[in-house]
C-alpha cells in the first residue's frame, strides 16, 4: 500500500503544486506527466551507488535500511476494516510510537556516517525537531488512550462507530444532556463526542508535519541553508529509499490520526430519524460490505489529510528553528498537559 502510494502521492504533489503556483507540472514523460515518477524511478535503479571517500561506510550504507525500516514497520499494527487489521497487538499504539521512533537513530547515522558538515548539521536538526514534538504528539495521544481506555488501535475505531460494545465509552455527550450512542456517522468521532480532542488533532496535526520533516518544519532538509540535509551525500536506491520513507512517514501519521480521531473506518454519515445513513453507509463486522464500506470510508479520510499535509507544504514558508522549538515546548506542550488534565476530569465524570 505505502509503495503504491508513492506513485499516487508524488504526481499528486507534484500536479497540486502546480496548480497552487498556476503552472502545469509534468506534462512530458507519458500522457498528462503520469510516467514521470517510473521514469525517476528508471533514473534512480541505474545510478551508481557513491560512497564518499571519507565517510564511515558502515553506518552510511546502513543508514537508510533502519530509516526503511522502522517507518514501514509501523503500518503492522493499523487497522484497515472492521476485521482486517495487520497485527491485532493489544499495545497497538505503543508499538507504533516506538518502533516509528527509531528512525531517529538512522538519521543521525546517515549525518554522521556521511561525514559532511551539511549531512550532520541536517541530522542534529532532524533529531532535535523529531525528539521535541514526540513530546505534545504522545501528550495528544494519550488523551485519547485515557478516554478509551485501551492502547488497541482496532477497539479504538470500533468505539467510534455504531457497532462500539464499550458501555462505558456509550456515555460520549450523553453527560452533557446530549445523547449521540445511536446517531453514529461523525457525531461518534472522538473529535466531536469530546470536544475537546478537536484541540488535541490539531496539535496533533502540526505535530506529525514536524515528524515527517514536512514544510514549514522542513529544516533538516533546508536546501536553501545546507544543501540537502542527512541525505546530501546519497544516491541512487539509497536515496530513493530515503525519498520513499518520507511519504511513508505522512501515509502512517495520516492512518494513526483518522483512526485515534476521525473515525477510523466508520463512516461520516450519522443516523437522523428515518434516515438511517450510518447503517446502510458502514457494513457489519464480517460481512464483505463491512470490508468495502470501511476500507472506503478510512482510505478516503487517510487521503484527504495527505492533501491537507501536501497543501500546507506549497503554502507556509519554513519556519526558524528557534520559532520550531519555541512553538514546541512553549505553546504545544503547554496545550498538550491540559489537555491530558481535562481527558482525565472527562473520564471521571462520564463514568
Amino acid at each position: 500500500m505505502a509503495s503504491g502510494f508513492v506513485i499516487v502521492g508524488v504526481y499528486t504533489e507534484r500536479k497540486l503544486s502546480a496548480f497552487m503556483q498556476d503552472r502545469l507540472g509534468p506534462m512530458e514523460t507519458g500522457k498528462w506527466g503520469l510516467l514521470q515518477l517510473f521514469a525517476d524511478l528508471l533514473k534512480l535503479l541505474q545510478k551508481e551507488d557513491i560512497v564518499p571517500t571519507a565517510a564511515d561506510r558502515r553506518l552510511f550504507l546502513l543508514a537508510p535500511a533502519i530509516i526503511f525500516a522502522s517507518v514501514f514497520a509501523g503500518f503492522a499494527v493499523l487497522p484497515l476494516t472492521p476485521d482486517l487489521q495487520g497485527s491485532g497487538a493489544a499495545v497497538g499504539v505503543f508499538y507504533l510510537m516506538a518502533i516509528v521512533s527509531f528512525d531517529v537513530v538512522g538519521i543521525l547515522m546517515a549525518g554522521w556516517g556521511s561525514n559532511n558538515k551539511y549531512a550532520l548539521f541536517g541530522a542534529m536538526r532532524s533529531v532535535a525537531q523529531i525528539i521535541s514534538y514526540e513530546i505534545p504528539l504522545g501528550l495528544t495521544i494519550l488523551c485519547v488512550v485515557m478516554i478509551g481506555q485501551t492502547l488497541n488501535l482496532q477497539e479504538i475505531s470500533f468505539q467510534q462507530g455504531i457497532y462500539t460494545t464499550d458501555t462505558n465509552y456509550l456515555l460520549g455527550l450523553k453527560g452533557l444532556g446530549l445523547d449521540v450512542t445511536h446517531w453514529g456517522g461523525i457525531f461518534s468521532w472522538n473529535i466531536l463526542r469530546n470536544p475537546f480532542l478537536l484541540i488535541a488533532y490539531v496539535i496533533f496535526f502540526i505535530c506529525t508535519l514536524a515528524e515527517s520533516n514536512r514544510a514549514p518544519f522542513d529544516l533538516p532538509e533546508g536546501e536553501s541553508e545546507i544543501v540537502g540535509g542527512f541525505h546530501t551525500e546519497y544516491s541512487g536506491m539509497r536515496f530513493a529509499l530515503l525519498y520513499l520513507s518520507e511519504y511513508a512517514m505522512m501515509l502512517l501519521v495520516s492512518f494513526l490520526g483518522v483512526v485515534l480521531f476521525l473515525g477510523s473506518w466508520n463512516t461520516p454519515l450519522p443516523n437522523l430519524g428515518p434516515l438511517r445513513l450510518a447503517d446502510w453507509t458502514s457494513g457489519a463486522p464480517g460481512t464483505l460490505w463491512g470490508h468495502l464500506t470501511g476500507g472506503f470510508w478510512l482510505l478516503l479520510k487517510v487521503y484527504f489529510m495527505v492533501l491537507l499535509q501536501m497543501w500546507v507544504r506549497w503554502t507556509f514558508p519554513r519556519i526558524r528553528v528557534d520559532q520550531m522549538m519555541h512553538l514546541c515546548w512553549k505553546v504545544l506542550t503547554p496545550v498538550g498537559l491540559i489537555l491530558l488534565l481535562i481527558s482525565g476530569i472527562w473520564r471521571l465524570l462520564m463514568v
